[in-house]
This record gives structure tokens, C-alpha cells and sequence, in this order.
């Protein structure tokens, strides 16, 4: 028996559901529509291979900033006006990119379309909202399964559109049609979605520029913690170097790595800014929380998302050079890995609900290196069933890993559920670009080791994530104090 009843539409919790779940939805649709459409825009634009695979990393260079961003806005702003502003911004990236004349201007308009990746982070804090502990982990799994389904639907929908509308021009028009998708929608959100249920008040931080940290060792960890975050982005940069892709020159990855290196001052410096008082005085034992909690989900997500984003690149290619079959019966394999996120999400997040969290994340992890060891012992022997179902039995296992992280994310602090939700998140696609980037040095079933590796190593990190138990304290504005559920 399910927690909850998702047909039952009388409940305003459902709708919301619903409703936040096909937003997240839609900006896959967007994110994700321009590999679907590659080839046809690589004919257009006679594009190189190293063109088309720094618009491939272009895709992903600004999400894991964005992420980070748009939690704190969405903490601060709430997910109503978020969400719909969000989808309404990246409408406008469509557009100009349906409309592009140049591979530069491709590039730049690629470039911002992956700001989109932020909106995930958005639903976790409103689903968060609207949903007790007790059901919030097989919530944000449905949210986050069912939504990443958008990148599957664009993947197969968008092309077959391109060809309705025909002609030279059909991939721009199915380009600019998930960009009026994505605007309409950004209206029906502003007008149903709520932040809170009748009478809740929602919660919110107390500075922006960081998460609020609650001891002087946490303090330090967080700094250490956010370094990552930039060192991803400098590998972005090299990669889009002469020494990658060629995209940028010399000169221009220089001054990239420079305003990265800006970025991360002014990051680091909003942390100290945010939390200098704690370093002066100690924070109310009742206000407290571990940063510990943030820090191990951080690294679940790199190994599982991380990984997931990095396996489901390779996988046609890796199973095509072993069984000599077509690029279309390896995609269909292949795509074993992403159509389990419909389900694996929410059943993660449904045994976290009622087996514990720690237990189920370690679990997953497991699955998930035992899973990596076995794709990585596939031969031309292997009858390629088994092959299949080795592919389905460690997809079940990475996502319903996703899904118990982020059974636990909105356990952690409220008021700062969105900023959470966006590290954690941030580190997945941290952990994709590492992954990417080793698989360009490291031949597939190595690849598959070192994924079990730190599959294996995350699951030792699992043990130290406390269970979330009791209540975590929000303090109202007359100064009194709200106790909220955790388990």
C-alpha cells in the first residue's frame, strides 16, 4: 500500500505534487533537447566533433553554479515565484537559440539554457513543504523520477517533431516549441502552485549568500566542502581549452579561469560573511544542525547522479563495440538505465520512509557497486539478456540511491531546504563531470571499477549519516520556536 494516493486530486497536497513534478518535467524537456536534436543541428551547422562535444560540456558549465543560486533564491523567494520565473527565463533561452545564425551564438545561448538544471532543486523544497517526514522521501521521489522522465520524453518526442514540422529549419521549430511549452507553463505555475498549506508559515533564512552554519568545526568543513564546487568548474574550463575541445584559446582560458577564480572569492567570502558570528559564539543547542548530514549526502549524490549522467554517455557505444549490434539497438539497451528512474526514485524513497534512511542509502550503495563490477565483466561471451538485465539491476540501484538522498535533504534544516537541496544537487553534476572526465582517459570496464570504487568508498561515508529522528527547530519572527517532524 502506497503512503499516499496519487490519483486522489480532492487532496491540494496531490495537485501540488503533480503539478511540481511536471514543471521539473519541462525544463528536462528543455535541457535536454538539444542531444536528441544534435544531429540535425550538427548538419545545419556543418559542426565538427570537437564543436559538437563542447556544446555537449556547454550544457552542463553553468548548472552547477545555478544550482547553488537558485537555492538560495528559492529559499529566499519561495518555489512559487522561483519555479515560474525559472521556466519563463529559460523560455527566452529557446527562443534565441531556435534562432541561432553561428556556432557562436549556439554556443552562448547552449551556455545559458543550462541554468534550466537549477529547477530541480526548486520542487524538493516545495514538496518538502507539503508532505511530513513520514511521506516526504516517496514525494520527492515521485517528483524527481517522474520529472527526470522529461529527459527520455525528449529523447525520443523531439525528433519525431522536428520531422512533422520538415524541412532545413524543423529542429529550430521544435527547439522553439519547448520554449512556448515552457512559458505557458511558467503561468499555470504562477497561478495554482502555493508555497505552504493553509496557515503554515514558510521559513526563511536569515542572511543569503551561504547555508548558515551552527558550529566553528562545521564552518570549516563547509568551506572545505565548497571547494569542489569551483574545481569542477575549472575542469570545465580545461576541457573547453586547447587542450580539450579547442572551443576557447589560450587567452580565453585564461580569462575563464580567472572569473572562476572570482566567483569562488566572492562565494567563499558570502560564506564567511554569512556565518562570522558563529566563529565569535556559540549557536542555541535547539537551533543546531549537523553539517555532517549535508556533507555524506553531497557525496552519495556525486556517486549515484554523478555517475548515472556519465554511464548513460557511454553505454550505446560500450555495448555496440562488444555485440557489433546498430546505434539503435544499443540506445534501446542503453536506455534501461534512465526509463528505470520511474520507478526507482520512489521506491527508493519509499523504503527510506519506512526502513530508515541510513540503512536504505547504504543499501542502494551497495547495489550500485556490485551493479558497476558486474557491467564492468560484460563480454561478446555474455548473451546479451543477461547483459540487459545486469544494465536494469544496476539502474534500479543508482536511482533508488538518488532517491534516498533526497529523502533525507529536506530532513536537515528547513529554512534552508533550497540552498541543501542545491549543494547536494550541485555535487551530482560535480561528480558527472569528474566521471566524464575520466572516461575520456580510462578504458570502459576500468571505468566500470572505478565507479564501483567509489560507490563502495561512499557507502563507508553512508555509516557516519545520522537517522533523522525528533524534531528540527525553526524559530517563528516573534522569537518563538516551531518544532517540525523528522522521523
Amino acid at each position: 500500500m502506497l503512503p499516499i494516493k496519487l490519483t486522489d486530486f480532492s487532496q491540494e497536497k496531490i495537485r501540488i505534487l503533480h503539478l511540481t513534478w511536471f514543471a521539473f518535467f519541462i525544463t528536462f524537456i528543455v535541457w535536454f533537447s538539444q542531444a536528441s536534436l544534435m544531429p540535425m543541428i550538427k548538419e545545419a551547422f556543418d559542426l565538427t566533433d570537437t564543436q559538437v562535444k563542447a556544446l555537449l560540456i556547454l550544457n552542463v558549465a553553468i548548472t552547477i553554479p545555478a544550482r547553488i543560486l537558485v537555492g538560495i533564491l528559492v529559499d529566499k523567494f519561495g518555489p512559487r515565484v522561483a519555479y515560474s520565473v525559472l521556466l519563463a527565463t529559460s523560455s527566452v533561452f529557446c527562443f534565441a537559440y531556435a534562432m541561432a545564425d553561428s556556432f557562436e551564438m549556439l554556443a552562448v545561448t547552449r551556455f545559458l539554457l543550462g541554468f534550466v538544471g537549477a529547477g530541480f532543486v526548486i520542487g524538493i523544497r516545495l514538496v518538502s513543504e507539503w508532505f511530513p517526514a513520514r511521506e516526504v522521501g516517496f514525494a520527492e521521489g515521485i517528483y524527481g523520477g517522474w520529472g527526470n522522465f522529461g529527459a527520455a520524453v525528449a529523447s525520443g518526442a523531439l525528433p519525431l517533431l522536428a520531422g512533422l514540422f520538415g524541412g532545413d529549419d524543423g529542429w529550430r521549430w521544435a527547439i522553439a516549441t519547448t520554449g512556448v511549452i515552457a512559458l505557458v507553463y511558467s503561468v499555470v505555475f504562477y497561478r495554482y502552485a502555493r508555497n505552504t498549506p493553509q496557515g503554515q508559515h514558510y521559513f526563511k533564512p536569515k542572511k543569503l549568500g551561504g547555508l548558515e552554519i551552527t558550529s566553528r568545526m562545521d564552518f570549516w568543513f563547509y568551506l572545505g566542502m565548497s571547494l569542489p564546487l569551483f574545481g569542477a568548474l575549472y575542469l570545465i574550463a580545461w576541457r573547453l581549452s586547447p587542450a580539450g575541445t579547442h572551443l576557447l584559446s589560450a587567452q580565453g582560458t585564461a580569462i575563464a579561469y580567472a572569473v572562476i577564480t572570482m566567483i569562488a572569492i566572492y562565494q567563499l567570502s558570502q560564506i564567511i560573511r554569512v556565518n562570522k558570528d558563529v566563529l565569535r559564539k556559540e549557536v542555541p543547542e535547539i537551533q543546531r544542525y549537523k553539517f555532517k548530514q549535508v556533507a555524506v549526502l553531497n557525496m552519495a549524490y556525486l556517486a549515484s547522479f554523478g555517475s548515472e549522467i556519465a554511464v548513460v554517455s557511454m553505454l550505446p557505444l560500450y555495448f555496440m563495440n562488444i555485440f557489433g549490434i546498430t546505434a539503435v539497438q544499443a540506445g534501446l539497451m542503453a536506455g534501461c538505465f534512465t526509463v528505470a528512474n520511474l520507478l526507482a526514485r520512489p521506491a527508493g524513497g519509499l523504503l527510506s520512509d519506512r526502513f530508515g534512511r541510513r540503512k536504505v542509502l547504504a543499501l542502494t550503495l551497495v547495489g550500485q557497486a556490485l551493479g558497476y563490477l558486474l557491467l564492468a565483466r560484460i563480454n561478446a561471451d555474455w548473451w546479451i539478456g543477461w547483459a540487459i538485465l545486469a544494465t536494469l539491476g544496476c539502474s534500479l540501484s543508482v536511482q533508488a540511491a538518488c532517491g534516498a538522498v533526497y529523502s533525507v535533504v529536506p530532513l536537515v534544516q528547513r529554512r534552508m531546504t533550497g540552498q541543501i537541496a542545491g549543494m547536494v544537487g550541485a555535487y551530482g553534476n560535480v561528480g558527472s563531470v569528474i566521471f566524464l572526465t575520466l572516461l575520456t582517459f580510462l578504458e570502459a570496464h576500468a571505468f566500470f571499477w572505478v565507479l564501483a570504487g567509489v560507490s563502495a568508498v561512499t557507502f563507508i561515508a553512508a555509516q557516519f549519516l545520522d537517522e533523522p529522528k525528533g524534531h528540527m527547530a525553526e524559530v517563528m519572527e516573534d522569537g518563538s520556536v516551531k518544532l517540525i517532524e523528522v522521523g
